[in-house]
């Protein structure tokens, strides 16, 4: 008896303590990557020069406010007109251009407000029939592509567990996904946690096919 206790105590302590170390680390992580943003300063206006003393966080700091500052600009007419003329010139330079045309187009997919990707949460056969995933709607195929599909496609993005940064693209026949009643954030819980933090069951579940985004 007394060494279940003690078996018990111990997993309890776990239980408090993972979490909160890996919080911190990945915390410590981010912070740690942005303060590297102050050796683009000039080396007598870093804070260890103006203050005699490491202070971790600054530069965290500094690029939220810079980037803050950027989208405060930029949300006026002249901002608007300076990163229109600065994305011209940057689309004709070579082997820069076509990269800087790619990122953009997919960061403003995903950061725009106004976008569709990853705003609905799938229910997909992956990866063999019986077999289910979660997925997130991207969009629809385009291009080429749609004149070798045989049905209508949606795109999905499939991330893989723990790390749902990385993952496969798949493009899914329409009438085969179904979209779950579940927020983004529940899902990509649901995936971090390889099943474990199940999301709560909805109180009429729905099943409908997905409407792939205009």
């Amino acid at each position: 008896m007394k060494k279940t206790t003690l078996k018990s105590v111990f997993l309890t302590g776990l239980l408090v303590l993972v979490p909160l170390a890996i919080t911190l680390w990945v915390l410590g992580l981010i912070i740690g990557t942005m303060d590297q943003t102050l050796l683009l300063l000039p080396e007598s206006w870093q804070p260890e020069k103006l203050f005699g003393f490491h202070l971790p966080g600054v530069g965290a700091l500094l690029t939220l406010a810079f980037i803050f500052i950027v989208g405060l600009f930029t949300q006026n007419f002249v901002g608007q007109k300076l990163v229109t003329w600065w994305d011209a010139i940057l689309r004709h330079i070579p082997i820069v251009g076509p990269l800087y045309t790619s990122v953009k187009q997919v960061s403003d997919t995903l950061l725009s407000s106004s976008g569709n990707a990853f705003r609905k949460a799938l229910l997909i056969e992956y990866p063999r029939r019986g077999s289910y995933t979660i997925a997130f709607l991207t969009g629809a195929p385009g291009g080429d592509v749609i004149n070798h599909l045989q049905q209508e496609h949606v795109s999905v993005y499939v991330p893989t567990t723990p790390n749902p940064t990385s993952g496969f693209f798949l493009m899914v026949p329409k009438a085969e996904v179904i979209e779950l009643d579940m927020t983004v954030d529940a899902a990509l819980k649901y995936i971090v946690s390889m099943g474990v933090v199940a999301p709560q069951m909805p109180a009429a579940p729905v099943r409908r096919p997905v409407e792939p985004p205009l």
